[in-house]
């Protein structure tokens, strides 16, 4: 057994490491969500990430997006968190993408990946992925932050709603406040979720909406249903 793995092992077996390992993870965003979603897949020994993100690291950053350090301010945030990843774990294969994601790119910029992380910060984006996820039919795990909330749910093509069903009329505000603790608590539960969903182990957020509150100490999960108007899953 991998020593860097013991503690997890017990609970994922042998078998479940290994789909870990066999497993490459697209991520879309490489800010406040991307950060702890992506520190925490590459410790926990997913052998490829697919790491996406246009922007260059600013100050305005440094509250939430733990991958980057202040002497890199200027550079790619893509190429950041490539190597602060692989300084994490040298047995993780990141490929930086700093690219945007639009509907014209995105099957691209997914590549080879088997799962979709969403760590984005404007639902242009978001549905982009939706819809590639739905066409590849691969899974999506979605999650969103603002001020002390946030948000996630897993997409299973074919078996869940899909964001567009649950967020049919949603709207991006600019510069959304957020505090840099429930970007991180949002972007462990996008980790956990994909772990959990690779390995078959636990309840998955599939075909549930969880909705946090750091505020009021709050957590509640509710059940979605497809929609029979979604403009987009319906037609698959």
């Amino acid at each position: 057994m991998n020593e860097r793995y013991v503690r997890q092992v017990p609970l994922l077996g042998e078998a479940g490491q290994k789909k870990l390992h066999d497993t490459t993870v697209f991520i879309a965003g490489a800010g406040g969500l991307g950060s702890p979603a992506s520190l925490y897949l590459a410790a926990a020994g997913i052998g490829s990430i697919r790491i996406c993100d246009l922007d260059v690291i600013e100050l305005s950053n440094m509250n939430r997006q733990i991958l980057h350090t202040e002497e890199r301010i200027g550079a790619s945030k893509a190429e950041s968190a490539k190597m602060t990843l692989e300084s994490l774990n040298p047995e993780c294969r990141v490929t930086a993408l700093s690219e945007m994601i639009d509907e014209a790119s995105v099957r691209r910029l997914i590549g080879n990946a088997d799962i979709i992380v969403d760590c984005m910060d404007n639902f242009s984006a978001r549905f982009a992925l939706n819809k590639a996820a739905l066409d590849l039919g691969l899974p999506l795990m979605h999650g969103a932050v603002s001020g002390f909330t946030g948000q996630a749910t897993l997409v299973v093509p074919g078996k869940t709603p899909c964001l567009s069903c649950i967020f049919q009329n949603a709207k991006t505000t600019a510069k959304t406040p957020v505090i840099g603790a429930a970007a991180g608590v949002i972007g462990s539960i996008e980790a956990a979720e994909v772990i959990k969903h690779l390995t078959g182990i636990g309840s998955t957020l599939a075909g549930r909406l969880l909705l946090y509150d750091g505020a009021q100490n709050s957590m509640e999960v509710f059940t979605v249903k497809k929609s029979p108007r979604c403009p987009v899953c319906t037609t698959l």
